[in-house]
């Protein structure tokens, strides 16, 4: 057997074959495809900010004590019967008690949306745009509106343990000598007065 010297055995060693390099060319996006991304992106955020913008505004949360939530009222915002009525500026409301009982009433004129204002030299509320008035229990008297005050739905909570709700037709709330504990006005809740002839 031929012995190989050193220089061959070197080169043997070095003789093995390399490992192909992978050469892996990457190409810019063409003008097309670019502006499909483009495109594709500003689709995915405009239908995000739609959804978002729907959620937000189909779904409202009303805080407590805010125009369109609930609003819990103590007995002394309560006025006797046949006294002028509480407002709450706040809730957009006023309360009355009358030989009936409790209303509600929303402030706001059902003719043109002006804010009647409770008249104490005439006892009733006046419209200072258009003129409609309004009794204590908020029915109409005479004016341009077409209807009663609209009311909100109200319960109050009795001393005893019981409540009584307004009804669907906004009539009063009977007190029938019970000792008041709270009145909880539900301002996100509206029933149209009733229409006159």
């Amino acid at each position: 057997m031929a012995t190989l010297t050193a220089r061959e055995s070197k080169a043997a060693v070095v003789s093995k074959p390399a490992k192909a390099e992978v050469k892996v060319e990457v190409s810019a996006p063409s003008r097309r495809e670019f502006l499909y991304y483009i495109w594709g992106a500003s689709i995915v955020l405009l239908l995000g900010q739609a959804g978002a913008g729907l959620i937000w505004f189909a779904l409202p949360r009303f805080k407590e004590g805010t125009f369109g939530g609930l609003f819990t009222l103590t007995p002394d915002k309560l006025p006797a019967p046949g006294n002028p009525p509480y407002q709450e500026a706040s809730g957009r409301f006023w309360v009355s008690n009358t030989d009936q009982g409790v209303v509600t009433l929303y402030g706001v004129c059902t003719h043109l949306g002006c804010l009647p204002k409770w008249s104490e030299t005439n006892f009733r509320f006046e419209c200072p745009c258009h003129g409609s008035k309004f009794a204590l229990n908020g029915d109409y008297i005479e004016g341009p509106a077409p209807r009663n005050l609209d009311r909100f739905v109200a319960t109050v909570f009795f001393t005893d343990g019981t409540s009584a709700q307004m009804d669907s037709a906004g009539n009063p709330i009977p007190l029938e000598g019970k000792t008041v504990e709270r009145i909880e006005v539900n301002t996100g809740a509206r029933i149209n007065g009733k229409t006159h002839s």
